[in-house]
């Protein structure tokens, strides 16, 4: 009762943010992304009768803070398959962890993927999508690869994410400006729920985004840089917006931050195809045309405040790994 499985961030292009149904996870509003290749969370799940516990270990190391969304998680597993076996957990990332890189987006669905494995369980590509979602809304997405739509949901059993195009079918690249190790002061479920709760923009931001998912899957779907662009930074800064009109305000910028965004939009104001987009956290990522990240990589790297780029292109779905590649 052991498997291995792998899956990658994603980086949401047209924001969720604020939940419908805390208790389901249900996210409020649709959301689009691009899954990464080159970032990955690789987890063991290994069921055992003579555990008395579950366990997990994160990067080497005991995480009890994060253990009660992975019992969680598992539980829902156990009563599905009719087992009652304890798991150990081992998970790895090979970026920051709780940096606003998407890291729960992965882990979530690496870890439904292989204890869904472990115990028998011979899940759809669906299935496995909404059971993530009940523990990361965003880990609903990282099931599949290329681009990857969750439309706004009706209800807990319709509420999953869905394919809308191959990574090979438009193959952009992503520049990712690491500008803190550092873990987030308010975690994405914290904020999102003091966003909802006490900011007065918060109705707006629901009402306009039907409209943002609706212009970038025809952009997608037509390969349309430019006004996949425009959508995009509207959706990113929308959402920051609202955050920072909660109560207390939710700031997860530092000054590295703003300047790669100034320095993104003078790239492009030169002809260079790239757009920015950032999610609950403080790394900016730059999306390339093909052909484009080199020079968009160096531009970022002379940033005051920038400690690495990572380079990614778009990659695949959720999947089991043997023994030899994990």
């Amino acid at each position: 009762m052991e498997a291995t499985a792998q899956a990658q961030p994603n980086i949401a292009l047209v924001k969720y943010w604020g939940k419908r149904d805390t208790a389901a996870n249900l996210p409020a509003v649709g959301s689009l992304s691009i899954t990464l290749d080159s970032l990955w969370t690789r987890t063991r799940v290994h069921f055992d009768a003579a555990l008395d516990r579950d366990s997990l270990l994160m990067n080497g190391a005991p995480d009890t803070a994060g253990l009660s969304r992975v019992v969680e998680c598992l539980d829902g597993l156990r009563r599905r398959a009719g087992r009652d076996e304890r798991a150990r957990v081992e998970t790895e990332n090979n970026f920051p962890t709780g940096a606003g890189l998407a890291s729960s987006a992965s882990g979530f669905a690496a870890l439904v993927t292989a204890a869904g494995q472990a115990l028998g369980l011979d899940l759809s590509a669906a299935e496995r999508s909404g059971l993530a979602r009940r523990a990361s809304g965003s880990a609903a997405r990282s099931i599949f690869g290329g681009f990857v739509e969750i439309k706004p949901p009706i209800d807990d059993e319709e509420a999953v994410a869905a394919p809308l195009l191959d990574a090979d079918e438009w193959p952009l690249e992503v520049l990712v400006a690491i500008t803190s190790r550092a873990g987030k002061s308010v975690g994405s479920t914290e904020g999102m729920e003091r966003t909802r709760t006490t900011s007065d923009f918060y109705d707006a931001w629901v009402g306009s985004s039907d409209d943002d998912l609706v212009e970038a899957r025809d952009a997608v779907l037509e390969r349309d840089f430019e006004r996949l662009a425009s959508v995009s930074e509207l959706s990113c800064l929308k959402m920051h917006g609202v955050a920072m009109s909660a109560r207390p305000g939710l700031v997860y910028w530092n000054g590295a931050t703003v300047e790669c965004l100034h320095r993104i939009r003078e790239l492009r104001q030169d002809g260079v195809g790239v757009f920015f987009t950032i999610d609950a956290g403080p790394q900016v990522k730059a999306v390339c045309l093909p052909g484009t990240g080199e020079r968009v990589a160096k531009v970022l790297a002379d940033v005051p405040g920038v400690l690495e780029v990572l380079s990614s292109s778009l990659g695949n779905g959720a999947r089991i790994v043997t023994e030899n590649e994990s």
